[in-house]
């Protein structure tokens, strides 16, 4: 066996008709596309959203609301999740790096830490925000907040 008798294998390979080789082929003449219009041209692509000519449906409906642009978004996290991982890992510091590790945030993610749920250890908790709850109940066990 060499390199001259390799072939795929059969039913593997299935050909498509090849289109726009003349009227033998079956596909000769306008190569499937139909006659005239933007479709049957070369270099055609339809834009998102475009309905023939008709009014697209994201300019008929009306608009509504403010989106603020400045808008900071931030992931919650609860006191009952880090009291979980801090058992699970066995440590008294939770920073950005701990969560990122653990798969509950992202690299570009900005941590609030929130009230829900009970602490009953002593923690040092590093992140960007804190809920009042949240960073009472942290001081409340000799924890710290550290806000970064």
């Amino acid at each position: 066996m060499d390199l001259s008798n390799l072939k795929p294998a059969p039913g593997s390979v299935k050909r498509e008709k090849r289109i726009g080789r003349g009227e033998g082929s079956g596909h000769g003449g306008t190569s499937t596309r139909g006659h005239k219009g933007a479709k049957s041209r070369s270099g055609y692509s339809k834009k998102i959203g475009f309905e023939g000519g008709q009014m697209p449906l994201q300019r008929r409906v009306p608009k509504s609301g403010f989106k603020n642009i400045n808008r900071v978004d931030y992931k919650g996290i609860n006191l009952s999740t880090l009291e979980s991982l801090a058992d699970k890992l066995k440590t008294d510091r939770i920073d950005f790096q701990t969560l990122l590790t653990a798969g509950l945030i992202n690299k570009n993610a900005l941590v609030k830490v929130l009230g829900k749920g009970t602490l009953t250890r002593k923690l040092e908790v590093h992140a960007h925000a804190f809920s009042k709850s949240a960073q009472a109940a942290i001081e409340a066990n000799q924890g710290t907040a550290v806000k970064l």
